[in-house]
Formats: structure tokens, C-alpha cells, sequence
């Protein structure tokens, strides 16, 4: 995470924290965090804790809760000098691939005699049977390499298998 420049020492600006059973109470927002799905708080509620003999003094109990479930500003009061932590910006592996489909291959087997007749699926593939025995990469390419199999082009498995089964160097100065 990184951090927006800030003081060294923060100095906390009151804050409306909302508390269970419809009570709320003004406390001290001492930072902010950014997270995967929103934003924590770190508060800061006033409290009181015993002190040394039968004495009793203030304290303040910091705790981080969501916003804006938990929080709500105060009128007049500026919150531009509370240090944030951002999160990272994703890896442009992260970014560009996008979501990434279940590993693993079927085989859909085809009707008539004889070994390897049929289509090796990727599992998430609209083609595949339903209840097929999941694949693994080895298992995929041997059924791949039987004369009577096909390559789904349709979900990727052509795509994925015809490298492994052909070799990576075609097209790269090899024999072609």
C-alpha cells in the first residue's frame, strides 16, 4: 500500500462514528485505508479506563470500521489532512488477462468403435457432457493425440493443446 504524504505526527479531526442500537458518537478519525471492496476508518471513541488506585481517567479506544456505513462527516470540519493508504494499482498481469476460466479438460465421446473418438472440451466449455471426468494436461494431450479426436475451437482448447502437441518452436525460425 502507499502512503499520501502526511505529518509526521497525524493530528485526529472528530468524526460522527455510528454505533449499534441507533446511538452515535463523535470520535477521532486518525487514518484511512483503502481496501479491495471500500474503506476502512481508523476511530478513535472516547471511553474511560481505571487509572492507579479508585481513580478513573479518559482514554480512547481506536478501532477500524467501514465507510460510510460507520462514519459520517461533520459540517465544518475539513478531512484533507488525514494520512490515506491507497491500495497498490493492479500488475498489468492483473489488469489485461482479466478473469481466468477453470483449468482442467473434458472428453466428450463420440458415438462408433474404437479409441480416442470424440472432442477434449475445457471444463467450462457451453459443449461439454455434463458429469465428463475432469481431464488433466497429460491425460488431455494423450486423448488429443488419437486420429479420431478433435480440438474444441470453440471454448479454447484448440488453442490451448495445439502448442503442447505441435511444439512452441513453430513459427519461431523452427521447422515448419
Amino acid at each position: 500500500m502507499t502512503t499520501s504524504p502526511s505529518p509526521s505526527d497525524p493530528v485526529p479531526v472528530p468524526i460522527r462514528v455510528l454505533l449499534p442500537g441507533d446511538q452515535d458518537v463523535v470520535g477521532h478519525l486518525w487514518s484511512k485505508r483503502q481496501v479491495r471492496d471500500g474503506w476502512l476508518y481508523e476511530v478513535g471513541l472516547p471511553a474511560y479506563r481505571n487509572g492507579p488506585g479508585d481513580t478513573v481517567e479518559s482514554a480512547e479506544y481506536r478501532v477500524w470500521v467501514r465507510a460510510p456505513e460507520h462514519v459520517q462527516p461533520l459540517d465544518g470540519v475539513s478531512y484533507d489532512g488525514v494520512p490515506v493508504e491507497y491500495l497498490e494499482p493492479p500488475s498489468l498481469v492483473e489488469r489485461e488477462p482479466g478473469p481466468r476460466r477453470p483449468s482442467g479438460w473434458v472428453l466428450a465421446k463420440a458415438g462408433g468403435r474404437g479409441p480416442g473418438r470424440g472432442t477434449v472440451h475445457t471444463v467450462d466449455c457451453e459443449e461439454d457432457p455434463a458429469g465428463a471426468p475432469m481431464l488433466t494436461l497429460e491425460r488431455a494431450l494423450d486423448a488429443a493425440q488419437h486420429p479420431g479426436t478433435r480440438l474444441c475451437s470453440l471454448c479454447g482448447a484448440a488453442a490451448e493443446l495445439d502448442p503442447v502437441l505441435k511444439g512452441f518452436d513453430r513459427g519461431f525460425g523452427g521447422d515448419d
